[in-house]
C-alpha cells in the first residue's frame, strides 16, 4: 500500500467534516477529485475505509487505524514544516559559541541574556571544552561564533571586529610597582603570575608582553575563577594581568591597584569570528551588534 500525506490528510478531513462535500472545500478540491482518490486509496487498502450509508459519513473500523496514522503523522509534519519556514526566515537557528578568551564570561554572559530575549527560537550554547580548539572547531562547524584576539587567515572564517581593550596589571596596593606608575616586563620576573587556565599563546601577558621581551615569571599560578585571582592579589599571593573590562568595576577596591603595561599601554582588539556563509543570518548580524556595544555600555555603567 502505497501512502501518501494527502491520503492522510483527506482521510482527517472527511472524518472531521462528516462528508466528502465539505471535505472538498477544507482541501480545495472538487468533490469528484477528492471521490476518485478515495476510491483509489480503497483499492490500494483492500478494504473499505468510510461507512457511507452513514448520516454523516463516517470511518469504517479500517478507516479508523488510518485517522490515528493521519493524526500522529501530520502533526509532526507540520511541526517541520513550520520550523523549515524558521530557518528559511532566520528566527530559526544554533549559535554554539567558544572562547579563546577566559574572560569574556563577564560580558557575553550579559550579551546573550538580551539575545535570547529576542531569538527565543535560536539553540544557545557555549562550548567550553571547545576553547583550547575554537577556530578548527568553527571551520569544522561545531560551534558557529568563536571569541578570539588573535585574527588568523582561514578560509570561509571572517574575523569581525568587536570593541579594544586593555591588558592591565593588577597588584596589591602596598605593591612598590604602584609608585613607577607602570609595569615593563623584568618587573614580573621576580613575581608569581596568577593566569586563567589557557594555553600561553592566548594569554595577552605572555602573547604580548613577556615573551617578545624573553622574560620569564618566577612561577606561574592558574585560577578559574576572576574573582578569586583577585582575592589571591589583593592577598599578596602575586600580580594578575586581566583585560580592562574586567577590573573597571574593581575601582573602587582599596587593596589592588591596577597599571598599565609599559608606559603607554597596550591595547588589543577583540573578534567574533563566524562562518562567511552565516553572515547574512539576521540572528548572526545581531548578536555581533550587540557584542559591538553592550560591553560598551557596561564599562560606562562600571566607571559611573
Amino acid at each position: 500500500m502505497h501512502l501518501e500525506l494527502r491520503h492522510l490528510r483527506t482521510v482527517r478531513a472527511i472524518h472531521e467534516q462528516g462528508g466528502l462535500a465539505r471535505a472538498a472545500e477544507v482541501l480545495n478540491i472538487t468533490q469528484s477529485a477528492l471521490s476518485h482518490q478515495v476510491k483509489a486509496l480503497e483499492e490500494q487498502a483492500g478494504v473499505d475505509l468510510f461507512v457511507r450509508r452513514a448520516k454523516p459519513m463516517r470511518l469504517s473500523p479500517a478507516g479508523m487505524r488510518l485517522l490515528r496514522l493521519a493524526e500522529q503523522v501530520l502533526p509532526m509534519v507540520a511541526a517541520t514544516e513550520a520550523e523549515f519556514k524558521g530557518v528559511e526566515a532566520g528566527r530559526i537557528g544554533r549559535l554554539h559559541i567558544a572562547m579563546e578568551c577566559h574572560a569574556c564570561f563577564d560580558w557575553l554572559l550579559p550579551v546573550l541574556d538580551i539575545f535570547r530575549r529576542a531569538w527565543p527560537e535560536v539553540d544557545l550554547d557555549i562550548r567550553q571544552r571547545l576553547a583550547f580548539g575554537a577556530l578548527p572547531a568553527l571551520a569544522r562547524q561545531d560551534v558557529d561564533l568563536v571569541i578570539s584576539s588573535d585574527p588568523e587567515e582561514m578560509a570561509g572564517i571572517v574575523f569581525q571586529p568587536l570593541f579594544d581593550y586593555s591588558p592591565t596589571l593588577v597588584v596589591p596596593a602596598e605593591h612598590p610597582l604602584v609608585a613607577k606608575g607602570h609595569a615593563d616586563p623584568q618587573d614580573l620576573a621576580g613575581e608569581t603570575l596568577i593566569t586563567y587556565p589557557m594555553d600561553r599563546a592566548r594569554l595577552d601577558v605572555f602573547s604580548q608582553f613577556l615573551t617578545p621581551a624573553g622574560v620569564e615569571p618566577a612561577r606561574q599560578r592558574t585560577v578559574e575563577l576572576t574573582a578569586v585571582a583577585l582575592m589571591l592579589v589583593a592577598s599578596g599571593r602575586g600580580v594578575a594581568v586581566m583585560p580592562d573590562w574586567v577590573l573597571r568595576r574593581e575601582s573602587a577596591n582599596a587593596e589592588i591597584a591596577m597599571l598599565p603595561l609599559t608606559r603607554g599601554g597596550i591595547i588589543r582588539r577583540l573578534y567574533a569570528a563566524v562562518r562567511a556563509e552565516d553572515l547574512g543570518q539576521p540572528y548572526m548580524a545581531h548578536v555581533l551588534r550587540l557584542s559591538r556595544t553592550e560591553p560598551l555600555r557596561m564599562l560606562r555603567g562600571a566607571a559611573a
